[in-house]
């Protein structure tokens, strides 16, 4: 077995490439219906894309809507391998401020807390996080308390651009054709829709999304968006009496008649959950937003029925026309379509213990554009891509980690049939 040589110079490539990828704004938009939703994620496509050339990869290419392919071409002589695939997004969740990121390298962590903002005393504590007792004398990256990182999933990037140009600068490492793609929109549920399978040319790929080391996925929720909006009448206060609908206070008894252990924080494992996402309301106007996720099919589709009969009753409350609802299918649960194919996870599987990691395969608490491409003919598992507390100001990775998950990458796309 050939040892991946992976020294200083090759972790401080990655590193400064994550920290690059950072810097540059790419916050998704549920709102917009173009896509990519927001003209900032153009600036982080366009700089993928040109450094993809730089590095030498074949047949790179950005379609108009922002989508990425590349390959790391075949060095067998005679090559009969399956092509394989990796894909990660560029986009950010819109959940928390992704703008003006301002990363800050930790080396040798030591195990106390980290105070990432002076002026604020914005502090990052194992007391809160215990993971982070994992990470004791690793290299951790974090915000400064202001921002999200976005190793959700600029990590999972780097690591195949890592990756790729690894193999490039490797060829006694030998290999088949490796595809690569990098989507827009996956945090708002729309990473796979215009993504092309056919011109992407794998007969099966793997996210880079997940998170701790180990992580290997090939099951998720079902998931759905869910808009309600409120109708009110605004009326001038002092003449309200018997004539004003406060839309904010509709919304108020809306959200309560939703169950309130089903939540993402009273839910774990394979239980599902409603999940207010944002709500913006006025007295004559109210937009409440959900997302609803199940594992089980049919508990699934029993959320959205219930989420559409309790409109039916808030209007029979309020008054016919009060609310209504729009319910979107973002994406389903990927297991089925690994009937027959569990090769694809063994692989990955192998590909960790060559790489003395300890696989964890579970299944997913959210979803992956994988979800949907491998409804879409691509079986896409997710691999872990070494980011921990997604979305919001405590995420941070481990630098080793995602050395970890480039050894990973490089391992899989070994000839795969040789092995």
């Amino acid at each position: 077995m050939i040892t991946i040589d992976f020294n200083l110079d090759w972790k401080l490539k990655l590193q400064n490439r994550f920290i690059n990828y950072v810097k540059i704004y790419s916050t998704s938009d549920p709102e917009s219906e173009a896509t990519p939703s927001t003209p900032q994620q153009w600036d982080i496509a366009k700089y993928i894309f040109e450094e993809l050339k730089t590095l030498g990869l074949s047949d790179v290419s950005m379609d108009e809507h922002g989508y990425i392919y590349a390959y790391v071409p075949s060095n067998l002589e005679n090559d009969d391998e399956p092509v394989v695939g990796f894909i990660s997004h560029y986009d950010t969740s819109p959940d928390f401020n992704g703008e003006n990121v301002k990363p800050q390298i930790w080396d040798d962590y030591d195990g106390g807390d980290l105070v990432l903002n002076n002026e604020t005393g914005f502090t990052l504590s194992p007391s809160k996080f215990e993971r982070l007792k994992d990470y004791v004398g690793k290299t951790l990256i974090t915000t400064d308390g202001t921002t999200l990182l976005g190793a959700d999933d600029k990590a999972g990037i780097a690591e195949i651009v890592t990756a790729a140009e690894y193999l490039l600068a490797h060829p006694e490492i030998k290999h088949g054709r490796i595809a690569i793609g990098f989507t827009p929109d996956e945090e708002i549920g729309r990473g796979a829709h215009k993504f092309d399978v056919k011109k992407f040319g794998a007969e099966w790929a793997y996210t880079m999304d997940g998170s701790e080391v180990g992580e290997l996925e090939y099951e998720n929720f079902n998931a759905a968006g869910a808009v309600v909006k409120i109708h009110g009448l605004s009326v001038h206060p002092g003449y309200a009496f018997g004539k004003m609908v406060n839309a904010s206070l509709l919304a108020a008894e809306f959200i309560k008649m939703l169950p309130e252990n089903e939540t993402p924080s009273t839910t774990k494992g394979f239980e599902g959950f409603y999940h207010l996402t944002d709500l913006k309301s006025e007295v004559s106007e109210a937009k409440i937003q959900y997302i609803i996720r199940d594992h089980d099919h049919e508990k699934f589709e029993a959320r959205k029925k219930f989420m559409t009969d309790v409109v039916a009753e808030f209007n029979k409350k309020f008054g016919a026309g009060t609310a209504e609802i729009e319910i979107k299918e973002q994406y389903l649960n990927m297991k089925q379509q690994f009937e027959g194919k569990m090769h694809i996870v063994d692989i990955a599987e192998q590909a960790m213990k060559d790489a003395n990691i300890e696989p964890k395969i579970k299944a997913i608490r959210g979803g992956t554009d994988g979800a949907q491409l491998s409804y879409m003919g691509l079986p896409c598992p997710n691999i872990f891509a070494g980011g921990l507390n997604f979305h919001g100001p405590y995420e941070y990775v481990c630098l080793e980690s995602m050395e970890k998950a480039v050894k990973v990458i490089v391992n899989i796309a070994k000839a795969i049939k040789k092995r």
